[in-house]
């Protein structure tokens, strides 16, 4: 049998603009550029390997408002690989949700206009696309809605706790009810967007919209599909080992935050015939993150110091933090504008955090504050600040009438 190849990606987010500026060239900011160039990667590898169908597991948008340079940006690229014949998938994500379910999803513009080789995965359902080298069952589960149960009698008034567990009870249902649909001599592939029990969460928690109804890994690693394609999770990762069927977050295509500067990103190329399936994880080349920690509290010249950690470090292109330990002594020796400046390699400085070790308050031994006299209070202050004794005896004696109110 002929295997089909297809390429499982997800959680594009397009219109995300942190650690970015607008790039004059094209009016939009350059992070923004920066996932779009991942999915133009994505698309250039599948059309030179000649790619039977892509399936992308939901998030195409950071909003579910994006604007109209950002969709007509992903539209054009969803048009490249129409227009190769390659069929797309476009699964309907969390961030792709409208907020009343009446309301149309981000991405629904695609089956309005009926666009040829598009089909969106709004609802559960189980679609039968011919490709190149055969046909090929992909069944569609979106973001499970919590809302949705509350247009029912049955569901209002429950606790969250019991919403989660009503809708992970459908949900498990729905997908056992689309495998019962599956013809058996045709390769299947279930593609979902969901949290998943056993999967590692990464910086996808600081940008979900709401609470995730969690779906347990028995209900999707059934050996009836040959492969499980999940979005939501920005990191990638297989969750049901070596079994069968493969359970894979292929990730998000470019890292969103320092929380994953080690992540590696990328999609995952999948060829797969019935009963059998084998996928490999692809990199992108996404912006790299990196994290310059400098400790100058021994340093004789701190900005040195900090010249040095820096040029060991490949910053350039690179969104940058920088985190400094100093003494309370050297702040003033470490100015913001020099500090840029060893910095200018960067694509994008996200931030100089300066962490300020300040002297110990003096131990007043087994006695607090309020059981010392002012006068008391005063003499260890002096103490503290390394006055000589004799300017400190003054001190005191000249304090002495305020001591005593006059």
């Amino acid at each position: 049998m002929t295997k089909i190849r297809f390429i499982h990606f997800a959680d594009l987010h397009v219109g995300m603009e942190n650690y970015g500026r607008l790039d004059p060239a094209t009016g939009v900011n350059g992070r923004v550029l920066d996932f779009l160039r991942r999915f133009d990667e994505l698309i250039d590898y599948g059309l030179e390997r000649d790619v039977d169908l892509v399936i992308f597991t939901g998030d195409a948008f950071k909003t579910r408002n994006p604007t109209p340079t950002y969709q007509r940006a992903f539209a054009r690229r969803v048009k490249r690989l129409t227009d190769a014949d390659v069929p797309v998938i476009l699964l309907v994500g969390n961030h792709d949700l409208p907020t009343m379910t009446q309301r149309a999803s981000s991405v629904d513009i695609f089956s309005t206009l009926d666009v040829p080789n598009v089909i969106v995965g709004r609802d559960e359902r189980m679609h039968t696309i011919e490709t190149k080298h055969g046909p090929i069952q992909v069944a569609t589960v979106p973001y499970p809605v919590r809302q949705r149960l509350l247009a029912h009698d049955e569901y209002r008034g429950l606790s969250i706790e019991a919403l989660d567990q009503a809708l992970r009870e459908i949900v498990t249902e729905n997908i056992q009810a689309l495998k019962e649909t599956l013809d058996p001599d045709i390769p299947a592939v279930l593609a979902a967007h969901l949290s998943v029990s056993g999967a590692v969460y990464g910086s996808e928690r600081s940008v979900m919209v709401g609470r995730d109804a969690v779906i347990f890994k028995s209900a999707l690693a059934d050996p009836a599909w040959d492969y499980v394609a999940l979005g939501h999770v920005h990191r990638h990762q297989s969750i049901n080992e070596d079994a069968h069927p493969p359970v894979v977050y292929a990730g998000s295509l470019e890292r969103i935050d320092f929380g994953e500067e080690k992540e590696s990103k990328g999609f995952c190329w999948v060829e797969l015939i019935r009963g059998d399936a084998s996928w490999t994880f692809v990199e992108a080349r996404a912006r790299p993150f990196v994290t310059v920690r400098v400790d100058v509290r021994e340093s004789a010249s701190p900005l040195m110091t900090l010249e040095q950690a820096i040029a060991a470090q490949d910053l350039k292109g690179a969104v940058v933090r920088l985190i400094v330990r100093m003494k309370a002594d050297q702040e003033p020796l470490v100015r913001d504008r020099e500090v840029r400046a060893l910095l200018s390699d960067a694509y994008f400085v996200g931030g100089i955090n300066r962490q300020i070790e300040r002297e110990n308050r003096v131990r007043l031994g087994h006695l607090s504050p309020e059981e010392m006299t002012d006068r008391a209070l005063l003499a260890k202050y002096l103490e503290t600040r390394d006055v000589e004794p004799e300017r400190a005896g003054r001190l005191l004696e000249c304090a002495e009438s305020i001591f005593a109110g006059e």
